[in-house]
């Protein structure tokens, strides 16, 4: 009895061993690994770019048309008005206010500014620039959230520290090809030549 039960047992490590055990394949040297906006999951990713590319452009027109939401007509950037006053100006008895109340109202600032929320959004609506947008619209998020320090509802974190980490994903991602125009761009001559307006 003992040497059968010896035998079944021995047996059953056998089929055991037996078993076929799926290995992925190798990568070839070089090989990429799949991005991590495949399948299903790069329309989310793409559905998040057009969103804050809209929230950056939306930013942007109303500012310059003053619509009323964020921005009365009569302070409207083609009225005259400075976009980068209000926000500025209610910094200073923050952490940096010195710095930022100096740099409101400033023309150059105001253009700046301005010119960065119309590309930044304009990049990430048609999907175009990620890489660029990504960069440049993590520096203004994260210069905006440096404005408002100490943060009044939490020690370090913030909807700008959140968004400029998910503009990182969607560079990453290649989030500018579904439902966008990423592709056709990268194959444009001059975004050949200079890979980093991709």
């Amino acid at each position: 009895m003992a040497i059968i039960e010896g035998r079944n047992r021995s047996n059953h490590r056998l089929t055991e061993a037996a078993a076929p055990v799926t290995v992925p394949a190798p990568r070839a040297h070089g090989e990429a690994v799949p991005a991590a906006g495949t399948g299903p999951a790069r329309y989310a990713w793409a559905a998040a770019r057009i969103a804050i590319g809209w929230m950056f452009l939306w930013a942007f027109l109303d500012k310059t048309f003053g619509w009323g939401f964020a921005t009365p007509a009569a302070k409207a950037w083609i009225n005259g008005g400075s976009p980068t006053t209000g926000f500025l100006k209610g910094t200073a008895d923050h952490t940096f206010g010195g710095l930022f109340n100096a740099l409101a109202g400033q023309p150059w600032v105001d253009w700046l500014f301005m010119t960065g929320l119309a590309g930044i959004g304009t990049a990430l609506v048609l999907g175009i620039g990620m890489r660029l947008a990504a960069t440049t619209g993590g520096l203004l998020l994260l210069m905006m959230w440096a404005a408002e320090l100490p943060l009044a509802t939490n020690p370090f974190m913030d909807e700008h520290i959140v968004y400029a980490i998910v503009l990182t994903g969607l560079a990453l991602a290649g989030a500018g090809n579904p439902l966008g125009l990423g592709t056709r761009w990268a194959a444009t001559p001059l975004v050949r030549r200079l890979p980093i307006l991709k």
